[in-house]
This record gives structure tokens, sequence and C-alpha cells, in this order.
């Protein structure tokens, strides 16, 4: 009973997303602990850079938590994978945000500079690398 809960919470979490979309809000939750209107994640402050894990919560982690993929299985962020798809690097990975694949939001560089989605995709290659 506990495993067919536990993966009809899965289920109800990965359609969740799939409606919302990857953006950059947090759900905000209401007293009673449901999710309620989506709020925007904090501001930038101009001339702060941030890091990769940061932007990496804010960004990607709604549609790739953990490194998974909650809308394409088959396209997790784990380094065995990324390497036999030949993604390998920094700009590899740089290159999918500015042009994804599969039903990846594309993040173009008036959502996302040069400067975070490098660090981004450097974030992605040292945590997720097994």
């Amino acid at each position: 009973m506990l495993r067919t809960l536990a993966s009809r919470s899965v289920t109800v979490l990965s359609t969740a997303l799939l409606l919302i979309g990857c953006t950059n809000t947090t759900p905000q939750k209401s007293e009673n602990g449901q999710a309620g209107k989506v709020a925007p994640v904090a501001k930038e402050r101009p001339g702060v850079p941030r890091s990769g894990e940061a932007l990496f919560k804010q960004y990607c982690s709604p549609c790739h938590p953990d490194g998974g993929n909650v809308s394409d299985a088959s396209r997790p962020l784990y380094g065995s994978v990324l390497r036999s798809n030949h993604i390998t690097t920094p700009e590899d990975i740089v290159r999918i945000m500015r042009n994804p694949l599969s039903r990846m939001i594309r993040f173009d560089v008036s959502t996302l500079s040069d400067q975070d989605a490098r660090a981004i995709a450097e974030y992605i290659l040292a945590t997720f690398n097994h």
C-alpha cells in the first residue's frame, strides 16, 4: 500500500509540474499545506554572481529533481547518460539549454545569461557525474 501511495504521489507531482511548466517560479503553500498561488523566485541582485547550484534550483530542479527528468525519464542529467549521448562539456549542456531536445523548455539569453547558463552546466557535470 505504501508503494502504491508513493507511486501515486510521484504521478501527481509529475503531472502538476507538466501542467504548470518548468519555470522560475516556486509554488507557495497555504496554511493547510496545500499548494496555492505560484510566486516568483527571489530576484537577482545586479552585479552579484549566483552559484550554479542556486541557478539550477531556480530554473532546472522543477523538471530535473535530483538530476532526474519528470517529463522524459530517458533523459536524466546523470553523467553516464549524458556521456552516452556525447554531452560531456558545459558548452554541450548550454547548447541544449538554448536549443532543447524533447519536451524541455528553451532558455534563451534573455532568460538566462551565458554566464549563468555555464554555471548551471558546470554544476550539472560536477553534481550528477555518476
